[in-house]
């Protein structure tokens, strides 16, 4: 009897030990990221004024579930139908491995890839030495070596999220960047038909299947994440790609704030106020973007903001990790959000912190991290 009783004894700490050791750990990050789900009471159920989300362009209002999945796709179609169609994904891609570099935990490759019918990119791939299909997140950036950590400080997310136990695919736009147009032009920088920050967003759907299609990663557990002109990035190619499991932007400018000068650029030509080169960079001769050109005037005289886009993502979670171009009174968009998840029968599904300044911190980076931990890892 005491060898069936030892036997039990080892079956039952087997099975259940696991279980209670995840739950206490899912439990222990909760506790970390909980408070970031909740506006301060001042700004609670606060809407701000913007165009209603849960109405229809025609007036009617959306009141259930499914008129909601219709409402999505009049939003969604709308912005597409403005800032041009996409090509076809790239579904499946030919990685080259350009070079190999053995790190304490993981491998890293320096890899090339089609990210755009006409367009390779070279990329960092780091994968942990680990078994079994991980989670990932892809980085972005103006190029990818600073999320590696040769950058400025708590600027290197794909080095610390693989170190985690996550694959990371670190994306940047380095010549493009060099030569001061820093995004990506379909066909042509000269006859662009899709606005540049939603080819962005294309080319990181592309990376996602890049990314799926790896023995090593689990397709339903994709994040990406990015900084200021990254979190802009990161941001777009979340919402309008519905396979992205969640996402973290750092201070992107998560609505049009011209107040804000060079940091919520929306109206630049490499953003949503494309127009064929050469360009002019109005606020900086004039302190205005009166002589914004492009989508972006239209985009504001028709009522457009950007709580259409984060509405898009529901009910997939996001968390805003605001600095100066994202204060704390930025609820009142992301009020919007929730109110869409409500509908769906989702809470916390939208979170924000807030820093002073625009650059990220380790606290605000931590909260980021275990955002992913919470909602990517099993």
């Amino acid at each position: 009897m005491d060898k069936y009783k030892k036997l039990y004894t080892l079956l039952f700490v087997l099975c259940v030990y696991p279980f209670q050791a995840y739950s206490q750990n899912k439990q222990e990050l909760w506790n970390k990221i909980s408070s970031c789900f909740h506006p301060p009471a001042y700004l609670q159920n606060n809407y701000g004024n913007y165009r209603p989300l849960l109405k229809f362009d025609n007036g009617d209002t959306v009141l259930t579930k499914q008129a909601w999945q219709k409402r999505r796709a009049e939003i969604e179609t709308t912005w597409h139908r403005m800032m041009g169609r996409w090509p076809p994904f790239i579904r499946k891609q030919k990685m080259e491995i350009l070079g190999t570099t053995q790190r304490e935990g993981f491998t890293q490759y320096r890899i090339r890839f089609n990210w755009a019918p006409t367009e390779k990119t070279i990329a960092y791939l780091c994968v942990p030495r680990v078994k079994g299909k991980l989670p990932a997140v892809i980085t972005t950036f103006y190029e990818p070596e600073t999320a590696m950590g040769n950058g400025k400080p708590h600027r290197d997310f794909a080095w610390q999220l693989v170190k985690r136990g996550y694959v990371t695919l670190s994306l940047g736009t380095t010549e493009a960047s060099k030569a001061g147009t820093y995004s990506v032009y379909y066909p042509s920088i000269e006859n662009a038909t899709v606005a540049p920050l939603s080819m962005l967003a294309y080319v990181a759907a592309n990376a996602w299947y890049l990314l799926a299609d790896l023995p090593y990663v689990d397709a339903k557990h994709i994040g990406i994440m990015g900084h200021s002109f990254g979190g802009k990035w990161a941001m777009f190619a979340s919402c309008l790609f519905d396979k992205f499991a969640c996402a973290v932007w750092s201070d992107p400018g998560v609505v049009f704030d011209e107040t804000k000068g060079s940091a919520v650029n929306y109206w630049e030509p490499w953003y949503l106020g494309y127009y064929p080169p050469p360009w002019e960079n109005t606020w900086r001769k004039t302190g205005a973007v009166a002589g914004a050109k492009g989508l972006y005037p239209q985009l504001i005289k028709e009522g457009r903001d950007l709580h259409e886009m984060m509405a898009l993502m529901a009910p997939r979670p996001f968390l805003v990790s605001g600095g100066s171009s994202d204060p704390v009174d930025r609820w009142t968009a992301l009020n919007q959000a929730v109110r869409v998840n409500t509908l769906l029968g989702y809470s916390n599904r939208v979170a924000m912190t807030n820093r002073l300044k625009h650059d990220p911190t380790a606290e605000s980076n931590e909260v980021a991290y275990c955002f992913f931990d919470y909602f990517l890892k099993k």
